[in-house]
């Protein structure tokens, strides 16, 4: 079978991966790159457990394949934070919207693309925003407080930062 070069940047490093053509995404994260944050559920993109920011946007890994990828910037679980919990994670955590955690790692790529994209969002655009993941555990209810508070989080740490003389 025949294979193809690939480079992208996973988590802000530099990979490159020779792929079979039709290798999906999320096997390669975590086979080949042995970076198993990354959860593979259901297998056909119902569940959101295989979550990835693909150059910032929530991709469910299982259903790209990893050629696709060429060329692209991916954050995986493991990449969201420098050696301790990022202001999402913390909130995760604090807030317990996390019981399992099978499919927290889905959830957080959805949480940190919906605070990219909106700082302040309202519940129901939390919860469109996580729509596409399927948790068995937590009722949502708990995840959609710890996104609220991540939210709070980062724009009380954006403020101290414009306050910081330069």
């Amino acid at each position: 079978m025949k294979k193809t070069a690939i480079n992208l940047t996973v988590n802000g490093r530099s990979r490159d991966a020779v792929v079979p053509p039709r290798m999906l995404l999320s096997d390669l994260i975590r086979h080949e790159l042995a970076l198993p944050g990354t959860h593979v559920g259901c297998e056909h993109g119902v569940c959101g457990a295989c979550n990835v920011l693909v150059d910032g946007k929530a991709v469910r890994s299982c259903l790209m394949f990893a050629v696709q990828a060429d060329g692209c910037e991916i954050t995986t679980v493991e990449g969201f934070s420098a050696g301790g919990l990022d202001l999402v994670q913390t909130a995760f955590w604090e807030e317990h919207g996390l019981q399992c955690g099978f499919c927290t790692p889905g959830m957080l790529a959805s949480a940190h693309e919906l605070l990219a994209e909106n700082p302040d969002p309202t519940d129901d655009e939390i919860r469109e925003a996580i729509a596409g993941n399927l948790c068995r555990c937590t009722g949502y209810e708990y995840i959609i407080a710890a996104i609220r508070s991540a939210a709070r989080k980062m724009r009380d740490a954006e403020t101290a930062a414009k306050r910081q003389p330069a």
